[in-house]
C-alpha cells in the first residue's frame, strides 16, 4: 500500500547526524545530561539504593545484585568491561569490537558456538535476548535468562565467566570470524551516512584518542592482524579491576552472591597491568565549521554545537540541574514545533536540545544541538537562523510563567506515574543504571528518594532557574558547525562566513514569545449518553463485551500487569479502500486531518491543554479499517474518552499545517531518488503490488493530487457511523467504574447503520517467478530480498507451523551464509501474515553483501530452503524454537501490549477469543515429519520473488 504523508514522519527524515558506526548491535550506556557551566555550591551526595547489594571481589570486580519480579522467573546478567576501542593499539584498531564477536566462537568451557546453541535450547534468543556492544570507553554483554531452571540459571553465570576471562581466540575461528567483521561494516555503512562520517567524525572529535580510535576499525587492519594481536587485546584488557558483573531479576539474593563469588574469583589481573587512561576531546575557543557534500545524500542539513563540559550526576544541585536542562528542553522542543507547523516555517525540519554530546560517545561532553533541515541548499541559510533565533529568543528572554507552569504540569505527571509503576519496573532498567553507575559514577538513588527529591525540586525550581540554565546552553566558545549537503547542491551551500554571521546575528531582531493557549474545554457541552444494552463475560481469559445502543462493541480486559496503564484500539471496516481511484490519494492521507488537532485546539494549543493529564488519543485511517487508538493513566481515563468523542465528532481542518505539510512531502519525494535504499523500497513496493494503481510509490504527481476538502470530507464519512467500530480496552482499570465513560463518551458516538465492509481492490503480489534487479549505489554493497509467498488458509495451526518454519529457517541462513560463508553480518528471515483482504504469508530471506558473492550466497540460501523441503526442520532446531516460543509467550502474557494486540486481531478476524489457551499444545505439537510436509507446501517456490539492489558499476 501506498505511505500516507503523515505529519509525524517529518521527524523522520533520514538526514546524516555525524555519528561514528559504532560496532555494537544495540546502542551503548547513555551517559545521562550533566552539569553545564553554571555554578553550583557544594550540595549533598545522592545516595544509594540499599535494596541493590553493591560487592567487590579482592580482584577488583565490583557486583551489583537486586531481587525485581518484573518479568517473573527471568533475570538479567551483564558482564560489563569499562574499556572499548580507546584501549587499541595502532596494529589493533577495530580489535576491541572483533573481541566482542570471538567471545561468542568459543571459549574454555563452551566450545566453539556452544554458548549460543546451549542457550537457544533454554529458550533465549540470540540477537533479540543475547547480545553484546563495543563502543569508545565500554564493551557489554547482556544475557537474559529464565530463574525456574537452576541448571540453566547457575550456567548463566558460567557463561558470563568465560566471557569475562576464558576467551580461547581459536585462530581458525579468529580467520573465521574475519569475513563477517568486514561484512558488519558493509551492512551498517558503505552509503553517504558512512562517508559523511569519515569527513566529519576527525572534525567532531578533534585531534583525540577518540577521533583515531572509531569502534568499527580500518577493514586493512582486520583483514592482516595476526592472531597474538587480537590475544594480547584480551589479556591485557579483560581484566576484573576493570569488569561488573549485574544481576537484577526474580532469585535469592545471597544465592546469586555465592554464584558470583564462585565463578569470577579466580580470575587474576595481569602482573604487569597496563594503564587504563581516560580520554577526552579538546575545546576550541574559535568556531569551527565543516561543509560535507555526498551524491546520495538527499537533504541540505545545518547543524550548529554547543559543546561544554559535563559531570555525571551525583549530588542533589546536579539532580535538580538535570531536571532544569530537561524542562528547557521540552519548552523549546515545543516553541520549534509550534513553528514547524506554520506555513511560514523555513525549514522542513527543526530541533534544538541540549544533552550527551554526540549522544554520549564522549563521556565529559554534553551540548546544545540545534539541527535545521532546508527545503534546497539556497535556502539553508535562512532556515538554519530561524533555528538558531529560537536559541537567542530562549537565551535573551528567556520562558514565561504560563510556559513554565505548563512544563511543571507534565513534568509532575511523569513523576507520579513512574512513582506508581515502581514495583513494575522491568529488571532491565535497573541493570541500564547500575551499568551507568560503573562506567561512570552516576548515582543510583532509590525509587522513593528520586520522587520525594523530584517533587520538592519541582516545587522549587524557578522561572530564574530555568531562565539561567537556558542561557547557558548558548556557550560563546566551543561552538561547531556542520553541514550535509547533496553534491549537486555544493555551489548552492552558504559559505563559511555566511555560516559564522549566521551565528551572530541569528538573535538579532528577536522578540519575547507569546504565549498562545485556548482556554475552553475540549468537549462544549457533554453527550447525551447511550446506553448498555448487553453484557457477557469470558471468564476464561478475563474479558467482559458490552453492546452499545448505537451498535458499537466495548472489549474490556482489567489487569494488574502496570499499575498507571490503561491502552486502548478500536476498528470499524473500511477504511481507504472505500475511496474511488480518482479520490483515493485523498482518502489516503485523511490522516494529516486526525494530525492537524481537534475542535478549536491545533497540535501546540492541545498538548498545553492535556499538561498534566497522562491521557491520549487519535484517530487512524488505514487501508481497511479506520478507528482509534491511544492510552491513559486510570485517573486521566475520562480525558481519553473526550479526545475519541471529540475526534470523530469534532475534527479540525486546518489549512495551514496541512499545506506545509504537502510542501513538504513534495520536497522530500523529489529527494529520494539520490539514495539508493529509497529507490530500492519504492522498486519492492512496486513489484509487491503488481504495479497496481493503489499500491504504488506516491509520486510528485499523485501529492498535487492531495485535496484538504476531500480529505476532510473523507475523514468526516468514515466516523459519521460508529455502529460498525469494535473499541478494546486493556489495562488497570474496574469495569463497574469505566461504564460510565463509555456510555457517556462512546455510545453517544453517531450511528448510521450502515454495516460496512472493505473492499478488496485487488492489491496483491505477483503470482509465480519473479526477478528484478535495480542499479543504485556508488560502493560495493548489495541487498537481497528473496520472498516466498503464497494465498493460505489462516488459522492458528497453519500459523504456528509457519512460525516454526520461519525460526528454523532463520538459524539455518544465519549457521550457512554468516558462520560458513562468512559472506554477510546479520541475515535475517521474517514471516508475515495477513487474513483481509485475502489470507496471504510471507517469508522473506534478507542480507547484505559484496557484488562478488551475491549469486554464490543467494544459492546458498536457496539450497537451505530445498533442504527444509526435503528433510523438515531437524530436531535440535524444533526444540530450540519451541523453548524460544514458549519463554515468550510466559512474558507475553504479562503484557497489556500483547492483550491489546492478540484481541484486537481475533475479532477483526472474526476468530475465537480462547485461541490463545490452546498455543502451548499447538507449539508443543509441531512435529519434524508436520514441517516437511509444511516446508513443502509452502517455501516450494511456485511463488517466488527475487529482488535485489546492485551498485551502478
Amino acid at each position: 500500500m501506498k505511505k500516507n504523508l503523515h505529519l509525524v514522519a517529518i521527524g523522520a527524515l533520514s538526514f546524516v547526524l555525524a555519528q561514528p558506526a559504532i560496532a555494537q548491535k544495540k546502542a551503548p550506556a547513555k551517559a545521562p545530561a550533566a552539569k553545564t557551566a553554571v555554578k553550583t555550591a557544594v550540595s549533598q551526595a545522592l545516595p544509594n539504593d540499599p535494596n541493590v547489594k553493591i560487592g567487590k571481589l579482592p580482584n577488583g570486580l565490583v557486583y551489583y545484585i537486586r531481587k525485581n519480579v518484573e518479568p517473573k522467573n527471568r533475570a538479567e546478567l551483564y558482564l560489563g568491561n569499562k574499556i572499548g576501542s580507546l584501549m587499541e593499539n595502532e596494529d589493533q584498531l577495530g580489535l576491541a569490537h572483533f573481541t566482542e564477536h570471538m567471545a561468542f566462537n568459543g571459549t574454555k568451557d563452551f566450545p566453539k558456538n556452544e554458548i549460543i546453541n546451549y542457550l537457544q535450547k533454554a529458550g533465549v534468543r540470540f540477537g533479540a535476548d543475547l547480545n553484546a556492544y563495543t563502543g569508545f570507553n565500554q564493551t557489554v554483554y547482556q544475557l537474559p535468562i529464565p530463574t525456574d531452571s537452576v541448571e540453566v540459571f547457575k550456567t548463566g553465570f558460567k557463561i558470563l565467566a568465560n566471557w569475562a576471562g576464558k576467551v580461547t581466540m581459536d585462530g581458525a575461528e579468529i580467520d573465521n570470524e574475519r569475513g563477517v567483521i568486514v561484512e558488519e561494516d558493509r551492512q551498517r555503512g558503505k552509503n553517504a551516512q558512512q562517508r559523511m562520517s569519515n569527513q566529519l567524525l576527525p572534525f567532531l572529535l578533534g585531534d583525540s584518542q577518540y577521533a583515531k580510535r572509531i569502534p568499527i576499525g580500518k577493514v586493512e587492519v582486520l583483514q592482516n592482524f595476526t592472531h597474538d594481536k587480537i590475544r594480547n587485546f584480551y589479556k591485557d584488557w579483560y581484566r576484573p579491576n576493570l569488569q561488573t558483573v549485574i544481576a537484577v531479576g526474580d532469585f535469592d539474593v545471597n544465592e546469586v552472591e555465592k554464584l558470583i563469588i564462585a565463578n569470577f574469583s579466580e580470575l587474576k589481573n595481569p602482573a604487569n597491568e597496563r594503564a587504563r587512561t581516560f580520554y577526552s576531546i579538546p575545546d576550541n575557543v574559535q568556531p569551527l565549521i565543516k561543509i560535507a557534500t555526498d551524491k546520495e545524500q538527499p537533504y541540505n542539513v545545518a547543524q550548529v554545537i554547543y559543546k561544554q563540559k559535563q559531570g555525571t550526576v551525583k549530588t542533589e544541585a546536579d539532580y535538580k540541574l538535570q531536571m532544569t536542562q530537561g524542562m528547557v528542553n521540552n519548552m523549546l522542543a515545543a516553541r520549534i514545533t509550534e513553528l514547524t507547523q506554520k506555513g511560514t516555517a523555513p525549514f522542513l525540519f527543526a530541533q534544538s536540545s541540549y544533552g550527551p554530546y554526540q549522544g554520549g560517545m564522549v563521556w565529559d561532553f554534553s551540548a546544545l544541538q540545534t539541527v535545521a533541515v532546508a527545503k534546497s541548499g539556497a535556502e539553508l541559510e535562512k532556515a538554519l537562523v530561524a533555528a538558531l533565533a529560537e536559541n537567542e529568543r530562549m537565551a535573551k528572554f528567556g520562558f514565561t510563567a504560563g510556559e513554565l507552569e505548563t512544563v511543571k504540569k507534565k513534568l509532575e505527571a511523569g513523576i507520579e506515574k513512574q512513582f506508581k509503576e515502581k514495583d513494575k519496573t522491568k529488571s532491565s532498567v535497573y541493570v541500564q543504571q547500575y551499568l551507568n553507575n560503573f562506567l561512570i559514577g552516576s548515582a543510583i538513588p532509590s525509587a522513593e528518594y528520586t520522587y520525594e527529591l523530584s517533587k520538592k525540586l519541582l516545587n522549587n525550581i524557578t522561572l530564574a532557574d530555568i531562565n539561567a540554565a537556558a542561557k547557558a546552553m548558548v556557550t560563546k566558545t566551543n561552538q561547531i558547525v556542520v553541514v550535509q549537503a547533496p553534491e549537486k547542491e555544493k555551489e548552492n551551500l552558504p559559505t563559511e562566513a555566511a555560516l559564522l554571521a549566521a551565528i551572530k546575528t541569528a538573535g538579532n531582531g528577536v522578540t519575547p514569545y507569546v504565549d498562545n493557549t485556548v482556554n475552553k474545554p475540549l468537549i462544549a457541552q457533554a453527550p447525551k449518553a447511550g446506553t448498555i444494552v448487553s453484557e457477557t463475560k469470558n471468564d476464561k481469559i478475563g474479558v467482559t463485551t458490552l453492546a452499545l445502543s448505537n451498535g458499537v462493541k466495548v472489549v474490556l480486559k482489567p489487569t494488574d500487569f502496570k499499575n498507571d496503564q490503561v491502552i486502548f484500539t478500536s476498528f470499524g471496516k473500511g477504511g481507504a479502500s472505500l475511496a474511488s481511484n480518482d479520490d483515493f490519494i485523498s482518502a489516503e492521507n485523511a490522516n494529516l486531518i486526525a494530525q492537524s488537532g481537534v475542535g478549536d485546539f491545533n497540535p501546540t494549543q492541545l498538548t498545553k491543554y492535556l499538561a498534566g493529564k497522562t491521557a491520549s488519543a487519535g484517530a487512524y485511517i488505514d487501508d481497511l479499517y479506520q478507528g482509534f487508538s491511544g492510552s491513559a493513566s486510570p485517573k486521566d481515563l475520562e480525558t481519553a474518552f473526550q479526545l475519541i468523542y471529540a475526534r470523530a465528532t469534532n475534527p479540525r481542518k486546518d489549512v495551514e499545517i496541512f499545506n506545509k505539510n504537502i510542501s513538504d512531502y513534495k520536497v522530500i519525494t523529489a529527494n529520494k531518488g539520490s539514495n539508493p535504499s529509497a529507490v530500492f523500497a519504492d522498486t519492492v513496493q512496486a513489484v509487491m503490488a503488481n504495479y497496481h494503481k493503489r499500491g504504488m510509490p506516491t509520486t510528485l504527481a499523485d501529492i498535487d493530487k492531495i485535496n484538504i476538502d476531500k480529505a476532510y470530507a473523507f475523514y468526516k464519512d468514515r466516523f459519521a457511523d460508529a455502529s460498525g467500530q469494535t473499541f478494546i480496552f486493556v489495562g488497570n482499570f474496574d469495569v463497574e467504574k469505566i461504564k460510565p465513560f463509555v456510555t457517556t463518551y462512546l455510545a453517544s458516538l453517531p450511528s448510521l447503520n450502515k454495516n460496512e465492509n472493505f473492499v478488496d481492490n485487488g492489491v496483491n503480489p505477483p503470482k509465480g517467478k519473479v526477478s528484478k534487479t535495480v542499479k543504485k549505489g556508488l560502493e560495493d554493497k548489495v541487498t537481497v530480498q528473496l520472498l516466498f509467498h503464497d494465498d493460505y488458509v489462516y488459522n492458528a495451526d497453519n500459523n504456528v507451523m509457519l512460525d516454526a518454519l520461519k525460526s528454523a529457517l532463520d538459524i539455518k541462513i544465519t549457521e550457512r551464509l554468516r558462520e560458513k560463508e562468512s559472506g554477510v553480518y546479520s541475515p535475517g528471515v521474517s514471516l508475515s501474515v495477513q487474513k483481509n483482504p485475502t489470507a496471504h504469508y510471507y517469508f522473506t530471506i534478507s542480507f547484505n553483501c559484496a557484488k562478488a558473492n551475491v549469486e554464490k550466497l543467494i544459492n546458498a540460501a536457496l539450497e537451505e530452503v530445498n533442504a527444509f523441503a526435503k528433510n523438515g526442520v531437524t530436531a535440535e532446531d524444533l526444540q530450540k524454537f519451541k523453548s524460544e516460543e514458549l519463554r515468550q509467550e510466559e512474558l507475553s502474557l504479562r503484557e497489556n501490549g500483547y492483550w491489546l494486540s492478540y484481541l484486537t486481531n481475533r475479532l477483526k478476524y472474526n476468530d475465537n477469543l480462547e485461541q490463545v489457551l490452546g498455543n502451548t499444545a499447538r507449539i508443543n505439537g509441531v512435529t519434524v515429519d508436520a514441517t516437511k510436509a509444511a516446508a513443502q507446501k509452502y517455501l516450494n517456490g511456485d511463488n517466488y520473488i527475487r529482488l535485489v539492489l546492485l551498485p551502478e558499476n
